[in-house]
């Protein structure tokens, strides 16, 4: 995974782990863990008894499961029930399940640029997979038909997170529904990874635009890590046709083990109906500030935006023949680090690949007052590297 890779490289470099005093964490997905501006208050504890030492039930606890469907259905107006959705550990031990327990002959069908994990879980799974053109040439917005590819290719399942991690670019309204419309239901499949949702200034879920969950082939994965800031508990979830979650159940009761009760017991009070209303507000005015005072500056850096409007990252593009790798050996030595393109890459092609002068730059932990500080800084690094 390219983002460790980073880490590893930074802490060679600088003497330090990343997110300690000092360092500045612009290749870091994840959010602020405190109150934000007009936000709800974070509980701080949870009350344990007994009953929550004894081992937790695989597909989640009742609460949570009602809760997390509660939670679409006040949001949304969709008609989700507890026994559509599966708790995990995180959201990307729910993808892996949902790879594992595909039929070898589906194959998936992703875009060229993508989360950057993707790419290891596909290839250690052995998963076929096509890629969809996703660059300059489309604005990093593949259509419908390029998702769906060609027939001839068999079953497919279409994979994208959305607001895109790492562009940002978010499918809603029509160009959704004519998604899911198209890619699940029959001989397709929609796995909708949906941990950036709050990040947009109208939050929506694939969700609304399936008629009968349970008929359909539609996957949409959530967490508690980005929205509901809380990336520590480690709580993700699946949500899909009761037929689909009762597989995945009794495959966590002998692979999974169930998630720890204090986690869980916590998420629930994240998602409190009237906390995540509010919640749901602060977020995405929060961070839609954040997107375009610095995507103001970076152009003003000379860099170019290809960014869309969800998410909490900016989608960058070096000028000249500078390199995000040329970048961050300078950022290292000041203590930064962002994600280099080339991690995004689901094809991989290192230094021959298009991206290699893209990064992507995440404002999602950043402190506000740290703003003018990160403009500086990078426009030194920049202005080193360009001399």
């Amino acid at each position: 995974m390219g983002i460790y890779e980073t880490l590893y490289s930074f802490q060679d470099a600088f003497g330090s782990a990343m997110g300690e005093a000092g360092t500045h964490p612009w290749s870091q997905g994840y959010p602020r863990t405190v109150p934000l501006p007009d936000g709800p208050e974070i509980p701080s504890s949870v009350s344990i008894t007994s009953d929550d030492l004894k081992y937790p039930k695989s597909w989640g606890l009742p609460a949570l499961r009602e809760a997390i469907a509660r939670s679409y259905r006040d949001g949304y107006g969709v008609d989700v029930e507890a026994d559509n959705v599966m708790v995990f550990a995180g959201g990307r031990p729910g993808l892996i399940a949902l790879l594992l327990f595909m039929h070898s002959d589906i194959r998936v069908r992703i875009s060229e640029t993508e989360y950057t994990p993707y790419y290891d879980m596909l290839r250690t799974m052995n998963r076929n997979y096509s890629i969809v053109p996703s660059n300059t040439a489309n604005g990093f917005r593949p259509s419908v038909a390029d998702f769906m590819g060609d027939q001839s290719e068999g079953r497919r399942l279409v994979l994208l997170s959305n607001p895109c991690n790492p562009t940002g670019h978010t499918r809603n309204g029509d160009e959704m529904k004519e998604l899911v419309d198209a890619a699940a239901y029959g001989e397709t499949g929609l796995l909708v990874d949906e941990a950036y949702e709050f990040f947009h200034q109208k939050p929506e879920s694939a969700l609304v635009h399936v008629d009968n969950l349970n008929e359909s082939n539609l996957f949409v994965c959530g967490a508690a890590t980005k929205g509901l800031q809380a990336p520590g508990l480690r709580i993700g979830w699946v949500v899909a046709a009761k037929k689909h979650i009762e597989i995945l159940g009794n495959f966590g009761s002998f692979g999974v083990g169930g998630v720890a009760h204090p986690s869980q017991k916590l998420a629930v009070e994240l998602l409190e109906p009237a906390r995540l209303k509010h919640a749901r507000q602060a977020i995405s005015n929060f961070y839609a500030h954040q997107r375009n005072r610095y995507g103001a500056a970076f152009e003003g850096l000379g860099l170019k935006l290809h960014s869309g409007d969800g998410g909490f990252y900016h989608w960058c593009e070096l000028p000249g023949n500078l390199t995000a790798s040329t970048l961050n050996k300078e950022l290292f030595r000041r203590g930064a680090a962002i994600l280099e393109g080339t991690d995004c890459d689901m094809e991989r092609r290192g230094d021959d690949s298009p991206l290699r002068s893209f990064f992507r730059f995440s404002f999602g932990p950043l402190d506000p007052n740290s703003f003018d500080d990160d403009i500086r800084l990078l426009s030194a690094a920049l202005e080193s590297c360009t001399r």
